[in-house]
């Protein structure tokens, strides 16, 4: 192997995508089991690799040298096979540095919480101390001279910042969020290096509090660009990390379609899912495959709330999915755990038709003739309208929107 990742669980990774994008050469992810890592780092076959959680710490032993930072922090991220003597380094620092400041969130004289103890975490902790954070404050689940998650909300109520280094939140597991942000009334920033979802809970719930949060992705894609100039021993091409990481975070992010029935989300999607070539999931259309009966029958059999049940079950499954094209079901979005679970990857899209577009069907549970159109239309518009990033004009031709969307959502 020439240039690579090792880890633990690697399905969820972009590294390949990422170095691919900065320098064309070949670099392969390496699953390893804990009993593994051994044998391979003593094989050293390899020219450069990255490493991930949980190995950051584990394979200090094995380089003959590291860098310096890398060992005032004590983990290593970038190992580079130097005529068979293997250098460490730590491109997480310049990473993390990056996505902090891009992101626009001031540590200086801020009291910082830092969750987690693995090797990201020492490097947040030093990140977060050469940014001027004081003091820097590690939480962990079992304390061990950290501070617990209780003592977190109890003792420290007037933290400013919060960085994330555990993986609570991360795929396959979404649902999940590593602490309640609401303990903190005076919090400015949060920062989490989770990058699958792009949004997580943490940084969900920061943003709607109108608190500035990011998410990991850019610390990826900053870290395999400085990762990348040692392993080619060529200076680092900074201005790189924008251009990847706009084209990763487009290649990851999903385009969510909600709106009334008959507005054109599956039309819509399916020129989408053409004109990009990516999958196109209807989500009404999934149910019924599954159930093996119209959605109409559902309803009639076992009430609007079994329907919605399983309903949220396929929207939390699709919306974890990587650079798809969704098409919900009209009512998707009065589920607000279904405009989270879709917030966490997509880009969601209001096709905004109007009533006296739409066309009502007898086999529509809740729009089966036109007054039941209209008074959806009034009940759900602020609904569709405050979970949308975008709203566009679904009164013209199905290429036309799906075209304003692709401009709108992949151009822009």
């Amino acid at each position: 192997m020439k240039y690579g990742l090792i880890g633990e669980h690697l399905s969820h990774s972009y590294s390949r995508e990422i170095h691919e994008s900065i320098a064309g050469y070949e670099y392969e992810l390496i699953e390893l089991a804990p009993d593994e890592v051994d044998g391979f780092m003593r094989n050293r076959d390899f020219l450069g690799i990255n490493v991930t959680i949980p190995y950051k710490e584990k394979v200090m032993p094995y380089l003959d040298v590291i860098s310096d930072d890398a060992k005032a922090i004590g983990a290593v991220n970038t190992v580079v096979n130097k005529d068979g003597r293997l250098y460490g380094y730590n491109t997480d620092f310049a990473g993390m540095t990056a996505l902090i400041n891009r992101a626009g969130i001031d540590l200086t004289g801020r009291k910082t919480l830092v969750l987690g103890t693995g090797g990201t975490s020492k490097t947040a902790r030093a990140v977060a101390a050469a940014l001027g954070a004081d003091p820097v404050i590690t939480v962990s689940r079992g304390g061990n001279g950290s501070c617990t998650y209780d003592e977190a909300a109890a003792l420290h109520p007037d933290a400013k910042i919060i960085i994330n280094t555990t993986p609570v939140g991360m795929y396959p597991n979404t649902d999940g969020c590593p602490i309640d942000i609401a303990h903190f009334a005076m919090l400015e920033g949060v920062v989490d290096a989770i990058y699958h979802p792009l949004n997580t809970n943490l940084v969900l719930d920061a943003r709607e509090r109108g608190i500035k949060a990011c998410g990991g992705l850019y610390m990826l894609v900053a870290q395999a660009v400085y990762a990348s100039a040692l392993f080619t021993g060529t200076a680092a091409k900074e201005v790189l990390i924008d251009r990847v990481f706009e084209k990763i975070t487009s290649d990851m992010r999903n385009i969510a379609l909600i709106g009334m029935p008959t507005c054109g989300k599956t039309t819509v999607g399916e020129i989408l899912a053409s004109m990009t070539g990516r999958e196109s999931a209807d989500l009404d259309d999934i149910i019924e495959q599954r159930e093996g009966r119209k959605i109409s029958d559902i309803f009639a059999s076992d009430g609007e709330g079994e329907f919605r049940r399983i309903e949220r079950g396929v929207t939390a499954e699709y919306a974890d999915k990587k650079g798809i094209i969704i098409s919900t079901g009209g009512g998707c979005i009065l589920d607000a755990r279904n405009v989270r679970a879709l917030r966490r990857n997509s880009v969601i899209v209001f096709i905004d038709r109007s009533p006296d577009r739409l066309v009502a069907a007898p086999d529509r549970p809740l729009s089966a003739d036109k007054d039941a159109l209209r008074r959806l239309y009034g009940e759900r518009y602020d609904k569709y309208r405050a979970a949308a990033d975008i709203t566009v004009d679904g009164d013209s031709d199905a290429y036309d929107v799906a075209k304003k969307i692709y401009d709108e959502v992949i151009c822009r």
